[in-house]
């Protein structure tokens, strides 16, 4: 495995006291600082809350295999853009890695672990279920948007053989009039996360393609309000 990155980030910091963090990852070709101005945009303000400071790293740059090698801000490659096919596992490895350290960093902040919360757009949704449902079970919550899981996926096997154990609760939501990542790969990665225990909800907009959307985007404001809400961050998972 190559040596740890420090993943450049920029970040919405919290106006009050800091006991919860987000950590949102964005899709392939965007960085950390692009998918912040674009929440801005959709909701005419940042994504800002009292407590909790939400945080955007950018992804190195790498050659991505579905663009001929280029160079490009992605989290790992892929053989193809295809929920059949399989994942490359190299570099989700190590990108699970780097992303870790962003984790390590809040927990030194004084931040635990079940008042932290992982999410992301297209590939960063899918990478946010890697580092959570494989690395960071005891996580509050994943959310991905736009996102999906290779058919036999890795994390599938994670949470199956984490019996007994609690899982982070899944928050998925999708356009139905996405022709990048159709809807229905989507829906098989929430179906499938479900049959291994996962617990999920799965919300569809109506024709919106490849995109964010402003009642996507307070949905998954409220999610988080919910996941964590304002109070102390010491004490044992809730």
């Amino acid at each position: 495995m190559a040596a740890l990155q420090t993943l450049k980030r920029c970040a919405v910091s919290q106006t009050g006291k800091h006991t919860a963090s987000v950590i949102f990852l964005h899709g392939s070709g965007d960085t950390g600082q692009g998918l912040r101005a674009w929440v801005h945009d959709v909701l005419a303000q940042d994504m800002a809350f009292e407590h909790i400071r939400v945080i955007y790293p950018t992804a190195p740059a790498r050659p991505y295999t579905p663009m001929h090698g280029a160079l490009s801000h992605v989290w790992f490659d892929r053989y193809k853009i295809s929920h059949d096919c399989p994942e490359h596992l190299e570099s989700i490895e190590q990108m699970c890695s780097n992303l870790g350290a962003i984790i390590h960093d809040e927990i030194r902040a004084g931040v635990p672990k079940h008042r932290m919360v992982i999410g992301g757009f297209s590939m960063g949704g899918a990478m946010a279920l890697h580092l959570a449902c494989r690395y960071h079970q005891d996580v509050a919550g994943v959310f991905a948007l736009s996102s999906f899981l290779n058919r036999g996926s890795v994390v599938y096997q994670a949470v199956e053989g984490a019996t007994g154990r609690p899982l982070p609760e899944l928050l998925q939501c999708h356009g139905t009039g996405d022709e990048l990542v159709p809807l229905a790969w989507g829906e098989e990665t929430s179906s499938l996360l479900k049959n291994v225990g996962v617990t999920a909800s799965f919300h569809s907009y109506p024709g919106l393609n490849h995109q964010l959307c402003r009642p996507e985007m307070e949905l998954v404001r409220s999610w988080i309000l919910k996941k964590l809400p304002p109070g102390s961050c010491s004490g044992g998972a809730p």
